[in-house]
């Protein structure tokens, strides 16, 4: 498991360790098992480091690849994880004999979009296929949880901000999805055939709409908001300010990029799984209490 210490690749991990089946957390800086669960295996291992990746896939039955980057430093750009970082992984896997390879990339990934981050993730799937031509990919949407660094970031701006910007004309769809659906549905994708799942969450919201939502749902009743201009929400430079990175307008587009996730009964639905949280459901106090189950189908 490769990213298992992320937002995401911890609930992965968690249902797979639920289904009894051992995992190897690979990262490069490993967190103790302080636990000592026999199920849970740190290693340390650095997907950018190409030497260290056949010691962490040796043996392995399965590799999940959930390592995203959504702010390029130094060294680590797009291109180096989503695309030369993802491929060498997947080939490595296929030389170790590795049966099944599951690629997380998102929802509206286009290797002839001008975003840098939207390219990166559509030319990582075709590399990653090229070389490890069974692989499972999967694309998310935008995904909530206790933890995330999407609704969490808005919920903070809208309560400091004087008025919140809505980027564009404010309706691209987005169709959030639980962390917790998108990781089961993961997990189940490693038991079957290779496949593109497309996974979103059970209602569609534009962007506006969406704010609004997390607005009331938050107890802030009246707040005022603004259209943002591309050219004043960083579309050219393809982010936005510092403290509001997670928002950055072509991870926004890339949750649709205009359209939401229309493909969604081939997706969750063909996985196993039918989401049953979604925004409406957020809770002032406390903002996942009504996240509701997995229904097995």
């Amino acid at each position: 498991m490769f990213g298992g210490t992320g937002f995401l690749g911890r609930r992965i991990v968690g249902h797979l360790r639920d289904r009894g089946f051992p995992v190897r957390i690979a990262a490069r800086h490993p967190v103790r098992n302080r636990s000592d669960d026999p199920q849970i295996e740190p290693f340390r291992a650095d997907i950018e480091d190409e030497s260290s990746l056949p010691a962490a896939v040796a043996g392995m039955g399965g590799v999940v690849n959930a390592v995203s980057l959504y702010l390029e430093r130094g060294p680590h750009t797009f291109h180096s994880v989503h695309l030369r970082a993802a491929v060498n992984l997947a080939a490595e896997a296929r030389r170790a004999g590795v049966r099944r390879f599951v690629h997380v990339s998102g929802v509206g990934a286009d290797p002839a979009s001008s975003s840098p981050y939207i390219r990166s993730r559509g030319e990582g799937e075709l590399a990653v296929q090229a070389v490890f031509p069974d692989a499972t990919i999967v694309r998310p949407t935008v995904m909530f949880g206790p933890d995330d660094a999407f609704l969490n970031t808005m919920l903070m701006l809208l309560k400091r901000l004087p008025a919140f910007p809505i980027f564009g004309s404010g309706h691209t769809r987005l169709q959030p999805a639980s962390v917790e659906d998108v990781a089961e549905a993961i997990v189940r994708a490693l038991g079957r055939e290779p496949a593109v799942y497309e996974l979103g969450g059970p209602r569609i919201y534009d962007y506006q709409q969406l704010t609004e939502t997390i607005a009331r749902q938050g107890g802030l009743n009246r707040f005022s908001k603004r259209s943002c201009p591309d050219a004043l929400a960083g579309r050219k430079r393809g982010r936005v300010p510092r403290r509001s990175r997670t928002l950055r307008t072509d991870r926004i587009c890339s949750r649709g990029g205009g359209r939401a996730n229309a493909d969604f009964a081939a997706g969750q639905s063909s996985a196993g799984i039918e989401g049953e949280a979604d925004c409406d459901q957020i809770d002032a106090d406390d903002p996942y209490s009504n996240v509701g189950p997995i229904k097995s189908r």
